[in-house]
């Protein structure tokens, strides 16, 4: 027989016990739609992780510091000079790593606990220099009141909420939510506050020339305009050294606030730093980038090293949501061999007429898995038009909570084309491996016993 004749055959004979067929075949759809559900949400969940990570900046991000740094001593690898031999981390090393293939830019961390007055009121917090380029490639300032700086030098800063909350005396009560944001900016925007630090100038030699060993403290204030609040704090894995005052990075540079950046007194006048933020264009880079800087004899870490166990954890997630959602799945194929055990019995004049006309075994066991691929194919493409239906009701009822939470919304459910393929494809194999007891049974009938059966 011609596989026309037998898909034609096949369909014609499903149509006829079309009430029992179509029970099993949604027995499939709800096995392929509770599949495709489950791994939606951990296909979702690793995408929201991966988006947020990547959008954040830290993602693409290496921190390199210098191996003389007496915190490092006991986190040494062997593939670089030992610390005593190892390159300072100063301006020449910053535009040497700038220039490795995949680096976009590379900028010193200066950040510095200081005075701020603000309504003649002293405030001790934590300030941070950050790139101009953080203005497109930060989420921390997406949804900002206000306006980013307007030059990479410009006297001004951005304000993180708590610290504006701090600033006007406002004190959220446990149990309330907090602040709105915008009521914040209303009274900040525009105005000033004064920062004290101490800067380090150069002292002269006695024979007169600078000396770069000798230096003095001087007491310092800058007047600095509000010009933004934000309320996602860009700097959220510092821990205790987490900033709440962001400026521009090149005027932090021009302060020469202590300690934030120091210099070495056997070295030239240029600064080192304690350590470097470098921005790679891709993160598939990161770790060859992060390789040629230990080469050059400095520490490198990156949130590659992190993620791996992050992107551990979803395999093993979407490997447990896949096994679960196989359950139903299995299930309905015991459905699957029910239905077609049940077509021999009443089918066996039929099957008998074939053989004696010169059907061949194999083309009856073609036939009943063309009938199963069939239930398989239906069922499956139905159940994940189903699982696609409970995925966006799944995030939809989440988005209704998250914003009644105060959280903006998230898409935490995905359903790529190849889990649509995939699912179909599983749900045809599983058909047809259900099918399998059921073809061999019937391509063993005897067709003189199966004319004679009533």
């Amino acid at each position: 027989m011609k596989f026309y004749d037998i898909t034609d055959l096949a369909f014609r004979n499903l149509r006829e016990s079309i009430f029992r067929n179509s029970l099993t075949t949604i027995g499939i759809s709800v096995g392929v739609a509770s599949l495709v559900a489950m791994l939606s949400l951990g296909i979702g969940l690793q995408q929201l992780a991966s988006r947020r990570l990547q959008k954040s900046g830290l993602f693409d991000t290496v921190v390199v510091s210098s191996r003389r740094d007496l915190r490092n001593f006991g986190e040494q690898r062997q593939d670089g000079p030992p610390p005593a031999e190892s390159p300072a981390l100063d301006e020449p090393a910053r535009h040497k790593i700038e220039q490795l293939p995949g680096v976009v830019e590379a900028y010193p961390d200066i950040r510095f606990s200081t005075e701020i007055r603000f309504d003649d009121k002293p405030h001790l917090t934590m300030v941070a220099g950050i790139p101009f380029s953080a203005k497109n490639n930060n989420d921390a300032f997406d949804g900002m009141q206000g306006s980013f700086f307007s030059s990479e030098a410009s006297p001004e800063v951005i304000l993180q909420k708590s610290f504006a909350e701090e600033l006007l005396g406002i004190k959220p009560k446990l149990g309330t939510d907090d602040t709105n944001i915008a009521e914040l900016t209303k009274p900040l925007l525009g105005k000033e506050l004064t920062i004290r630090y101490a800067e380090r100038t150069a002292s002269p030699s006695p024979t007169g020339p600078v000396d770069a060993a000798a230096y003095s403290v001087v007491s310092r204030q800058q007047t600095l305009k509000i010009v933004g609040v934000t309320d996602v704090d860009p700097d959220s894995m510092r821990g205790a050294m987490r900033a709440r005052v962001f400026m521009p990075l090149k005027l932090a540079q021009d302060l020469h606030v202590m300690p934030s950046s120091f210099r070495d007194p056997s070295a030239s006048d240029a600064p080192t730093y304690t350590s470097l933020s470098v921005r790679v264009a891709n993160p598939n880079q990161v770790p060859a980038v992060e390789d040629a800087i230990k080469k050059m004899g400095f520490n490198a870490f990156s949130l590659v090293d992190a993620t791996r166990s992050m992107r551990q954890f979803f395999a093993v997630l979407d490997g447990f949501l896949a096994i679960f959602g196989s359950l139903a799945l299995a299930v309905a194929s015991i459905g699957i061999v029910n239905t077609l055990v049940m077509a021999i019995l009443e089918r066996r004049r039929e099957i008998g007429i074939m053989k004696a006309l010169g059907a061949s075994d194999a083309d009856v066991r073609g036939l009943f898995f063309a009938e199963a691929g069939a239930m398989g194919l239906v069922g499956g493409s139905a159940g994940v038009t189903l699982g696609w239906v409970i995925g966006r009701l799944i995030n939809f009822g989440t988005n209704i909570y998250l914003q009644r939470q105060h959280f903006p919304p998230a898409q935490i459910w995905s359903v790529p084309l190849w889990l649509v393929l995939g699912a179909i494809a599983f749900s045809i194999v599983v058909s047809l491996l259900s099918g399998l007891y059921p073809a061999a049974r019937a391509a063993r009938l005897d067709p003189v016993q199966a004319l004679r059966y009533e």
